[in-house]
């Protein structure tokens, strides 16, 4: 997946407008995200162990499905003009690997004296909300 950044203006962006993106996570992105943080914990890495855990497979990093919520503010909106200031998380359900997810976020306000809009985030697998929060991003 390679999405083209798109490039909102403050004035573009609407309270209530939505954006999504669709993608899979896979185990070679499990891997690679693992080598790329250190973070090699066996419930992420090593199939045999997440096997014999509650969850009967691999999970996903958290935090890398997490990381979709910078390229839905880095390339969906509002794209290249755009200072990340925070990020929420919680997470609510396992994502496991090759699970299509869905990446979602709704414009919940608009601070016209800095520029700065409040997006509410969500992942979906399936309709089911499994990581949500909230971003602040200040466009530039």
């Amino acid at each position: 997946m390679k999405l083209s950044a798109n490039d909102y203006n403050y004035e573009e962006i609407n309270v209530g407008d939505t954006f999504e993106f669709s993608k899979v996570l896979t185990t070679q992105d499990i891997d690679k995200y693992a080598d790329l943080t250190g973070d090699h914990n066996p419930l992420h890495c090593d199939e045999e162990y997440a096997l014999s855990t509650e969850f009967k497979n691999r999970v996903v990093h958290g935090m890398l499905a997490g990381s979709l919520f910078s390229t839905l503010v880095g390339m969906v909106c509002p794209g290249k003009k755009n200072l990340y200031l925070t990020q929420s998380l919680k997470f609510k359900s396992p994502v496991y690997p090759d699970s299509e997810l869905t990446v979602r976020g709704k414009i919940l306000k608009k601070i016209d004296s800095l520029k700065v809009i409040v997006i509410t985030t969500e992942i979906l697998v399936r309709g089911e909300t499994v990581i949500e929060g909230e971003a602040k991003v200040k466009l530039i």
